[in-house]
């Protein structure tokens, strides 16, 4: 018990010769600086620059990632004032895809005729021939067990519209 005592006395004997006084003066001097400054200066808030909604209006055109169609103007097709799509029907669900995004994964055929799997806009879906696919009045006009035939109505840039054939191909072993 008394060595502990008398390593306390030293301890405390030697830490009361440590010089205290010099050690804060950095402290001392800055908080000398920030008295001194002058009372109620507070700097103005920042300018609020208000959130301008933006609206997306390029949903409907080629995909930049997408090479674009070279056309020959002399060898462009002129289109016909008689074709026309049908903007008074109700449009199907598959039409507000784009085409590319399906592909034909299959076939089922029943007392009804034959009808097309495709794959794509989330799932697989059951068309048949008079469906409607893809954002250009895609009606489909054949089904066989390898390919699903498209006629797509659309603009020739001259006020006309053209018909033009696509050709989805079954995919095998997706």
């Amino acid at each position: 018990m008394r060595g502990a005592r008398l390593i306390c006395i030293v301890a405390l004997v030697g830490l009361s010769g440590c010089n205290v006084g010099n050690e804060f003066q950095d402290l001392q001097t800055y908080m000398d600086e920030v008295r001194a400054r002058p009372k109620g200066t507070i700097e103005p808030l920042p300018e609020f620059q208000p959130y301008e909604a933006f609206t997306y209006g390029a949903a409907a055109m080629r995909s930049p990632f997408q090479p674009p169609v070279k056309i020959d103007l002399a060898t462009q097709q002129r289109g016909s004032k008689d074709i026309r799509p049908d903007e008074k029907r109700v449009r199907q669900y598959l039409e507000g895809f784009n085409i590319e995004v399906f592909e034909m994964v299959g076939t089922l055929s029943n007392g009804e005729g034959m009808q097309a799997l495709m794959r794509g806009a989330g799932g697989v879906h059951r068309v048949k021939v008079g469906d409607y696919l893809g954002r250009n009045h895609g009606r489909i006009a054949k089904i066989n067990e390898a390919s699903v035939d498209v006629v797509e109505i659309v603009p020739d840039g001259e006020g006309g519209w053209l018909e033009r054939p696509r050709s989805l191909t079954l995919k095998e072993r997706s």
